[in-house]
C-alpha cells in the first residue's frame, strides 16, 4: 500500500497530521499550470505568498487545509484546479516549558509530544510548583490562546482530555 507523505506523517505522529510551521518549505503545484508549481517558505509570521491567490496563513494548519484554501481561492481563474500541496522540508517542532520544573527551557524534537511528556522532557515539577493552575500559551492566527491544564486531575486518572498535543511553538508555563 502506497502512502502520501501527509499519511506517513500522520501515522508516525499517531494520527496526528503534521501542522505547518514557520521555516517550513512547501511544494506547491497545480495541475497543467507550470507556472504555478513553486517552493516557498513559510514566514516567521506563518504565512505564504502564491500567485493569484496572495497572502495565506499557514502555520498551525495542514496540508490538505492549505490545498482546499488554495483551490478554492483559485476557482476564480482556473475552475476545478488540481491542487498539492506537499512539505518539503520540516523545520523542527520546538516547545518552551518554563517556571517551577527542574530543567526549563527549550526543546526542539522530531515527533509530537503532549502536556505530561513535556513536563517529563523539562524534569517534572519541582517542590514549589503548582500543578494545578499550569497553561499552555499557543499563537494562533496572530492571536493568544491559553489552554488550562491541572496535573493533579491527570495523576487522579481525571479529565485526560487536557493533556493535549503540543504545537511548535507552544509554551508550557508552571507557575
Amino acid at each position: 500500500m502506497l502512502m502520501t507523505f501527509q499519511q506517513a506523517m500522520a501515522q508516525q505522529l499517531g494520527g496526528v497530521e503534521y501542522q505547518i510551521g514557520p521555516e517550513d518549505v512547501l511544494h506547491i503545484s497545480v495541475w497543467k499550470e507550470p507556472d504555478l508549481d513553486r517552493e516557498v517558505l513559510v514566514r516567521p509570521d506563518g504565512g505564504i505568498s502564491f500567485p493569484l491567490v496572495g497572502d495565506i496563513q499557514v502555520s498551525g494548519r495542514t496540508p490538505l487545509e492549505i490545498q482546499n484554501e488554495i483551490k478554492s481561492r483559485l476557482d476564480r481563474f482556473i475552475p476545478d484546479a488540481e491542487v498539492t500541496v506537499s512539505v518539503t522540508k520540516i523545520s523542527g517542532y520546538t516547545i518552551f516549558v518554563v517556571g517551577e520544573v527542574k530543567t526549563p527551557g527549550q526543546f526542539t524534537l522530531g515527533r509530537y509530544v503532549d502536556v505530561v511528556q513535556a513536563l517529563t522532557l523539562a524534569g517534572s515539577l519541582t517542590p514549589y510548583a503548582n500543578g494545578d493552575n499550569i497553561k499552555i500559551l499557543r499563537r494562533v492566527a496572530g492571536q493568544e490562546k491559553v489552554f488550562k491544564f491541572d496535573y493533579g486531575d491527570i495523576k487522579s486518572g481525571k479529565n485526560l482530555k487536557q493533556n493535549i498535543i503540543l504545537q511548535s511553538g507552544d509554551v508550557v508555563v508552571v507557575p
